[in-house]
């Protein structure tokens, strides 16, 4: 008899390993059927589920979906997995750890005990069972705090990063999106540019820049030229001013080795920058971005579906304790994720899954312009998302990222979504606005003053 066989809706259905009813059992999604991984049928997807939802979450302990010997993340994963954290749950089926997941006793003093036991393909499992409002639910009672200059993932609170992007990385031009981003209030996770040339030189130019405007303003915030880890640890070499080390990651070492990093180069780096002793209130200093279909693209997926091994990046990102982790959910383009119906399930899975893993989870909500999607089912993840608890989002001038053309959310969305939610930003951030005289008698951003406000008088002084 088949270990991965039920019997569903009159028909048998046989899944050959526990990758098959992995990727049967995830949710339809463009990427696996690229794939030749997907359910050929909702009948098939259901029977996948309900195999999965019987199985031990032992199983993934003992059945490597990636081989141990073949790839270093899997070894991180297993070999960094904590038996004691884990043991309130061992006994635990799939489907009876979402059941308690949803329950009164999952807290989040108990999540945030159990995280460092479950493992990425336990998480992702888990998921796969999971209605979007239970995503919701779960990731809510999931808090996963850090800190650099700014303290994220606090109750109550809604980071942001600041993407000042420029297709030419001209200083006035980042200046002038900065300035704008700041005057809404956003910029309390980090002030972050994608450089259009990527080396050295130019990353130092622009993390100069950015430390100057931070410094001559004692905004308590980091910033990050989201360069490649080792263009940053040859700026630290070199002197610069740099916060904070940005790296792309994903969830095989072979998907990883695409992106020209090892899990040895990012350790290094992290000693790099934690030896420049820069953080006031904490001591975070690695920034990861990761996205469904990375893997895939690069041929490295090792015929997990895409969402399975989005999961396991965020197994790679856990032991460098990081400040910022977001998921770039609908960057790649609908070969990964057709239209909003999936750019939207993707994520809220990415949150939950990174939260469930104790990872401080962002999501850029975002959609490339070939995709079908538009700026309305942003609204809706970003509202879904700001509901979950999100660590923090992304936000550029107008939407509309002119340098890496693709849409995402404005200065404005974030600040309304706070408004809407009653949400603040990171509690340092938040009292210098009222420093800066930016907010109105009741801790709301308030509007320009006849004079100026003060950030702004400065910068009219020859910035």
């Amino acid at each position: 008899m088949p270990r991965y066989a039920v019997n569903a809706g009159g028909e048998r259905h046989v899944f050959s390993d526990l990758k098959t009813v992995m990727a049967c059992a995830s949710p339809l999604r463009s990427g696996d059927e690229l794939a030749g991984l997907a359910a050929d049928s909702e009948l098939r997807r259901v029977a996948a589920r309900m195999v999965l939802a019987d199985l031990p979450l032992t199983v993934f302990l003992s059945e490597a979906l990636v081989p141990y010997e073949e790839d270093e993340v899997t070894r991180l994963i297993l070999d960094g997995h904590d038996v004691a954290a884990f043991a309130p749950v061992s006994h635990m089926t799939v489907g009876q750890f979402r059941d308690w997941l949803l329950s009164y006793a999952a807290t989040s003093e108990t999540l945030a005990a159990l995280a460092p036991g479950l493992t990425p393909e336990m998480v992702a499992a888990v998921s796969k069972l999971m209605r979007n409002a239970d995503l919701i639910a779960v990731a809510a009672k999931c808090r996963v705090v850090t800190a650099f200059r700014s303290t994220l993932g606090l109750p109550g609170r809604l980071g942001s990063r600041l993407q000042p992007n420029h297709p030419t990385d001209d200083p006035l031009g980042i200046a002038a999106s900065t300035l704008d981003g700041l005057l809404f209030g956003i910029g309390d996770a980090v002030i972050g540019i994608n450089p259009a040339t990527d080396n050295v030189a130019a990353c130092i130019t622009l993390l100069s820049m950015l430390d100057e405007v931070r410094t001559r303003f004692d905004i308590p915030t980091q910033t990050c030229v989201l360069t490649h880890v080792t263009n940053s640890i040859q700026a630290i070499e070199r002197g610069a001013p740099l916060d904070l080390v940005f790296q792309s990651i994903a969830g095989t070492e072979a998907a990883n080795r695409g992106f020209g990093v090892s899990l040895s180069m990012l350790a290094e780096a992290q000693a790099a920058a934690l030896s420049l002793q820069r953080g006031t209130v904490g001591t975070n200093v690695m920034y990861f971005e990761t996205g469904q279909g990375s893997a895939l693209s690069a041929d490295a997926h090792h015929g997990l579906d895409q969402q399975t091994v989005e999961v396991r990046a965020y197994g790679v990102a856990r032991p460098f304790s990081p400040l910022l982790v977001n998921t770039v959910v609908g960057f790649i383009g609908p070969e990964y994720l057709y239209d909003s119906k999936q750019i939207i399930r993707a994520g809220l899975e990415d949150h939950c899954c990174g939260k469930l893993l104790g990872v401080p989870m962002g999501v850029d909500v975002c959609y490339t312009n070939h995709a079908e999607a538009d700026q309305d089912d942003m609204d809706v993840l970003m509202t879904l998302l700001g509901t979950a608890g999100v660590n923090f989002v992304i936000a550029v001038p107008g939407a509309d990222d002119v340098m890496l053309n693709y849409q995402s959310l404005s200065y404005h969305d974030v600040l309304g979504l706070r408004h809407l939610l009653d949400l603040r930003p990171a509690p340092e951030f938040d009292a210098w606005l009222g420093r800066m005289g930016m907010l109105d008698s009741v801790g709301r951003l308030a509007p320009l003053a006849a004079g100026g406000l003060p950030i702004t008088r400065l910068l009219g002084q020859g910035a």
